[in-house]
């Protein structure tokens, strides 16, 4: 071959590869895309899935669509995801599978770092610690004085994951070691709660709101930076005197590793521009969890964040034992 014919051939072969990726990121999505989100049905973080599963579908013209998988701390989602090897499948996920599965399970089917690349956050589900209205507690100060008097007058339960570590640190702050009960199925819990069979229950508040309502149950704080749109007059842990308990529990989307750079920024610049809609916002302030759109960087900063302080729990607790 002549030499300039060569580098002409050079030429191009090197100016494909460099336009390949933006290239690719225009022609994405060709077909439709599957969300997996390693959660049930219902509630605030699926709704939030499914109406950013709308307003993408708008804006790439292709059918989105959620599929739920929950089941074993996230793990049954997450390896579906990752088995999936699918550049039009997204996981819509909490920030577990990597800040917590590491610490609590011995072996995982999945790499939290190598299988799930952050692409954007978009909410913050919020946390609260709650009493039955019949300890006639008020505060948080007010619980801990109680337990530490009389331990045996208090059994807790919680949600597994933040929840759950978010009490075991209030109790090790507080020289406290009350008595868990394990349930199941949730749904028991918030009934042992409105009857006084346990005292402390530590979930999702929107999940306590009809106990609340009725006077069954008391929110005495929400674990997040910001009070929750739907219990604005509970403190934050801050404002109750425990910054160290503030967690966000912080949801977005992940891609494979696989995924194209140019594309995981293609969908994260659709991803602020759904989450700026301000229906999108209204509709997931009415069911409890808060917009808060992070880049790349940041959402992957916050589960650093998380796992860190997650990692100290549960270190001290081994500790402790």
């Amino acid at each position: 071959m002549p030499r300039r014919a060569l580098l002409i051939l050079v030429s191009l072969l090197a100016a494909a590869i460099s336009t390949s990726q933006p290239l690719l990121a225009d022609a994405w999505p060709q077909r439709t895309v599957k969300i997996i989100a390693p959660l049930p049905a219902g509630g605030g973080t699926d709704l939030a899935a499914r109406l950013f599963a709308e307003g993408l579908s708008r804006r790439w013209g292709q059918s989105v669509i959620v599929e739920n998988r929950p089941g074993t701390d996230g793990i049954v989602g997450v390896t579906s995801f990752v088995n999936a090897h699918d550049d039009h499948t997204l996981l819509f996920s909490f920030a577990g599978p990597i800040s917590i599965n590491p610490l609590i399970h011995d072996k995982l089917p999945y790499d939290p770092v190598r299988d799930l690349v952050p692409i954007a956050a978009v909410i913050d589900n919020f946390f609260a610690i709650a009493v039955s209205a019949q300890t006639e507690l008020q505060s948080i100060d007010s619980f801990i004085a109680a337990a530490r008097a009389s331990p045996e007058r208090f059994n807790w339960a919680a949600t597994a994951g933040l929840p759950h570590y978010i009490f075991l640190a209030l109790q090790k702050k507080n020289g406290l070691a009350l008595t868990q009960v394990p349930y199941r199925e949730f749904a028991p819990a918030l009934q042992d709660l409105a009857e006084n069979r346990i005292q402390v229950l530590v979930t999702a508040p929107t999940i306590m709101l009809p106990a609340v309502a009725s006077g069954k149950a008391r929110l005495l704080m929400v674990t997040n930076r910001q009070r929750s749109p739907i219990a604005p007059e509970v403190p934050t842990a801050i404002e109750a005197g425990f910054p160290e308990l503030t967690f966000d529990g912080v949801v977005g989307f992940f891609g494979g590793r696989e995924l194209p750079a140019a594309v995981r920024d293609r969908i994260a610049d659709d991803v602020v521009a759904v989450g700026g809609d301000s229906e999108v916002n209204s509709r997931l302030q009415a069911a409890g969890v808060k917009v808060r759109i992070l880049t790349s960087a940041q959402f992957a900063s916050a589960i650093d964040e998380q796992s860190a302080k997650v990692r100290e729990i549960v270190s001290t607790n081994k500790t402790a034992r």
